[in-house]
């Protein structure tokens, strides 16, 4: 049994967790009613007890598709029968500031995990339903049970975040860190609007977006210079 490939981003937030769901860390236990025996779908959860379990997964979403996927599926969920199972859909996400080329500032907000939801639910075969075939889901972060020939691809089994991924990921959320992104590539022409280069004009070399950073050079008494600015400290010059 292997990490589903081609899920980088959220692959690092997951760690052993046992097949045996009774007692997790994360989970909330929910009194749910007793399946009625000899129902049609209810073959794989009659041996559950009437108490079920709440976890949350990682789901991974089309690009830029996460609000519509949270929306879709929250209305699903009610329309499905499984809202009572599927208890929260999140996007961690964390404020941003946009800088135009123009200079001008948009504040927005930047996802935590690009391209994944996390949805806090009771796996069941019914909401597995619900959630794999909204649209714009790819599928579930887990385990593929490989088929037996060891070539085609197998089946997915949706893989629980423990309660220290969990707790990471929220807390980076509430962080508030204003993340500033920039429009900028290398061979781009700035100028400094703020701090001890203000109104020296240069070309960038190499941008840091995860540090809010980048380095440009600048004519400093006749010689090209490598300056390192804050994003908050330049403007693209068109």
């Amino acid at each position: 049994m292997g990490v589903i490939p081609g899920v980088p981003l959220i692959r690092t937030l997951l760690t052993a967790v046992p097949d045996d769901l009774t007692t997790p860390d994360s989970a909330e236990v929910l009194d749910l009613p007793a399946p009625n025996e000899g129902e049609e779908g209810t073959a794989d959860v009659a041996s559950a007890a009437s108490t079920a379990v709440a976890r949350w997964y990682a789901v991974q979403v089309a690009s830029s598709c996460e609000k519509k996927v949270k929306a879709t599926l929250e209305q699903r969920a009610v329309t499905l029968g499984v809202s009572n199972r599927i208890l929260e859909i999140e996007i961690p996400q964390t404020p941003a500031v946009k800088v135009k080329k123009d200079g001008s500032r948009q504040s927005t907000e930047e996802k935590v995990f690009p391209g994944y939801v996390l949805v806090r639910m009771v796996l069941d075969e019914d909401t597995m339903m619900a959630v794999r075939s909204t649209p714009n889901v790819i599928n579930f972060v887990g385990a593929e049970d490989r088929r037996a020939t060891g070539k085609a691809r197998g089946h997915i089994k949706p893989r629980p975040l423990s309660r220290s991924e969990v707790d990471r990921i929220f807390k980076r959320a509430a962080e508030k860190k204003t993340v500033v992104k920039v429009d900028l590539t290398e061979g781009d022409q700035i100028l400094v609007t703020a701090g001890p280069f203000k109104d020296f004009q240069g070309e960038v070399i190499e941008v840091s977006g995860e540090r809010n950073k980048l380095k440009a050079l600048l004519s400093i008494f006749g010689r090209e210079t490598p300056v390192e600015l804050e994003f908050s400290q330049i403007s693209k010059q068109s």
